[in-house]
């Protein structure tokens, strides 16, 4: 306990957590170690990782094989910015064109913000050569997370994040999010079908129509707005926004930071409407976290106006980290991974154990919603269920609290919509075991019931 303490104590003294300011008396969790599901703090207590660190550690903690890859590769090259090429990067180009099934070009980044910034730099030059130089605007939705940069947070429908932080970049302007829970259109509770989903769709048309389709650049979309609640799509509104921005010349931009990688039950989350998009930005599970990277795809007709024979013809964009040769070899080897255990497949499955195994949390009485796809589950918390009241913050803290001291760390959707921050949010790695599995589902019941009874019991260390 003295260890422990000294720690906390040093912790306090030295580092600035993220989403937090001074407090003498926080109650920080210093990990020490992780494997599979599993991470332990420095008194030696278990907990399984619903949120798979910061919905990123997709292929699961303790893969000496990803470690192996970094050594290897730091040893033979440490690095080499990308102002030339090296095998790392290459081989994780053509690895990830198979994940996409489609001519991308990569730029690669450290982070999901950074992906995304480069994106937005990437559409606005490209109707510049592309004949359209008043495209300049972009288009997206309130509740939809796309990073904390001055750019990837002026695109975040997040008024919580932006707060104090205002003026960001200019040009960015949102709409509804689709919430078939809490739907402005029907009475929603999750009963929304495809009339909803098309007006949904819609609100992105009228405001890319009112502002001139000719200085609108991009449409940026999450297929599954995450962090701002889980917020799963009414069938048929991906599809027809990308239709929309295909009549209207707007480029489709689609974040699969979270939602890509196995997450969603598809290699990618737009997978499962069957669209293509013109850019998309990844990062987290790109590397299952085991070192920064992130990646712009870019369509390879887009790349292809980027010739560089006028003199800003070409992206003028640079970073030192971006594409570092140890973090594209982990890449490469932690998608070898997914591919060789079949993690996208068993996301699938999983996913589909534990909505059915929570499905009977909609009969309690603080249960709104319980909703999802593949590993990615967001269970809406409400004081009146009849009203959609939300969870006070109360509600939510005794939640997260109850799971943290039966083993089980999960999130919410904190500082995100004035009101709204009342969804638990659950990402475990896709490479939890059926014990797992059965634990989590467990806990979380007997977290909702407010039993006193017996709890389930955490699985044996492996």
């Amino acid at each position: 306990m003295q260890d422990t303490r000294e720690l906390l104590e040093r912790d306090r003294r030295y580092v600035w957590h993220a989403m937090t300011g001074h407090n003498p008396k926080a109650a920080t969790m210093v990990v020490t170690e992780a494997d599979g599901a599993w991470v332990t703090d420095s008194n030696g207590n278990r907990y399984l990782d619903g949120m798979a660190g910061q919905w990123s550690v997709n292929a699961g903690y303790g893969r000496e094989e990803l470690a192996r890859a970094a050594y290897d590769q730091l040893k033979v090259m440490p690095f080499y910015p990308m102002i030339q090429g090296h095998l790392p990067a290459i081989e994780l180009g053509e690895k990830l064109n198979e994940w996409l099934d489609d001519e991308y070009v990569f730029f690669y980044s450290n982070s999901g913000s950074e992906a995304n910034d480069v994106a937005f730099k990437i559409a606005r030059q490209y109707h510049q050569q592309n004949g359209d130089p008043g495209r300049w605007k972009f288009v997206a939705r309130y509740r939809g997370y796309h990073g904390n940069t001055l750019g990837s947070l002026a695109a975040t429908g997040h008024a919580q994040r932006k707060y104090s932080y205002e003026p960001l970049a200019p040009g960015f302007l949102h709409v509804s999010p689709p919430d078939g829970y809490r739907c402005i259109y029907c009475d929603g509770g999750g009963t929304c079908g495809r009339a909803c989903a098309l007006k949904y769709a819609q609100e992105i048309g009228r405001v890319i129509n009112w502002e001139l389709a000719e200085t609108v650049a991009g449409v940026i979309i999450e297929p599954i707005i995450t962090g701002g609640g889980v917020l799963v799509p009414p069938e048929g509104y991906v599809e027809e926004v990308a239709r929309i921005c295909e009549e209207s010349g707007v480029l489709l931009i689609v974040d699969e930071v979270i939602c890509g990688f196995g997450r969603t039950g598809k290699k990618f989350g737009h997978q499962h409407y069957g669209i293509k998009p013109d850019i998309v930005t990844m990062a987290k599970g790109i590397t299952s976290s085991y070192m920064p990277l992130s990646a712009t795809a870019v369509k390879r007709e887009l790349f292809e106006k980027f010739g560089g024979t006028e003199e800003y013809g070409r992206l003028r964009h640079i970073n030192t980290f971006g594409g570092h040769p140890a973090a594209c070899a982990v890449a490469v080897r932690n998608l070898r991974i997914l591919e060789e255990e079949g993690l996208v497949g068993r996301s699938a499955e999983m996913g589909e154990k534990l909505g059915s195994g929570l499905a009977g949390l909609e009969g309690n009485p603080h249960v709104g919603q319980v909703r999802g796809k593949g590993l990615l589950f967001g269970i809406e918390v409400v004081e009146d269920k009849e009203g959609r009241q939300p969870a006070t913050a109360e509600r939510m803290g005794s939640i997260i609290s109850g799971c943290k001291e039966r083993g089980l760390i999960v999130g919410k959707n904190g500082d995100t919509t004035p009101g709204l921050g009342n969804v638990v949010t659950i990402c475990p790695p896709l490479n939890l075991t059926d014990d797992d599995l059965a634990f989590m589902t467990g806990t979380l019941k007997e977290v909702f019931a407010g039993s006193g009874g017996e709890r389930p019991v955490r699985p044996p260390v492996a």
